[in-house]
């Protein structure tokens, strides 16, 4: 018999074959899980697939990079990495600020997917060697764009993902003020 932790653990697998179930006719695209940094390399042929590759199999790696991939266009994906520069951890303050310009819009679709899914979302501000950096700042941005998601409207992909999730996860939620609860 599993214990209550056990049960409450995301399980990765399960959220890869719910996203190649959704994807990989779809959009010729799987989520794969990776062992290092997360890469999405798109197909070689038309045969091919693209890949999703999220970091170390863990479930918030994969939400965060099926967000970027809902976000990028059809010629971005046919891009490593969708054509994005990516500076590593130990950015000075004006690349951690245009990195925190960059992923506002993937954090926030992350923290809906993350509802949707039934996991705690933490904003990732990445950069645990670089510049300080301020936290709550950028919390308030990504839950700011979370707010005009909910009002305008999802990208098409992500929409249609954050669907598959809630009717999976059996969760149809009001999400506005489930993202940024006090710790």
């Amino acid at each position: 018999m599993q214990s209550i932790k056990e049960r409450q653990q995301p399980d990765v697998d399960q959220l890869i074959t719910l996203f190649n179930s959704y994807a990989q006719e779809a959009y010729q695209t799987i989520l794969v899980k990776g062992c290092d940094e997360p890469i999405y390399i798109p197909a070689k042929t038309a045969d091919d697939v693209h890949r999703i590759i999220f970091a170390h199999g863990f479930f918030s790696s994969a939400l965060h990079e099926i967000s970027h991939w809902c976000i990028a266009g059809a010629r971005r994906r046919q891009q490593v990495d969708y054509g994005y520069w990516y500076i590593e951890d130990g950015r000075n303050t004006s690349q951690q600020q245009a990195f925190e310009r960059a992923e506002i819009k993937p954090q926030a679709l992350e923290c809906l997917f993350s509802i949707a899914c039934k996991v705690p979302f933490q904003v990732s501000c990445d950069n645990l060697n670089g510049c300080e950096v301020d936290r709550f700042a950028f919390q308030s941005r990504v839950k700011d764009q979370v707010e005009w998601y909910l009002e305008h409207g999802l990208p098409a992909q992500a929409a249609e993902f954050l669907q598959v999730c809630m009717e999976y996860y059996q969760h149809p939620v009001c999400f506005r003020n489930q993202c940024f609860k006090a710790a």
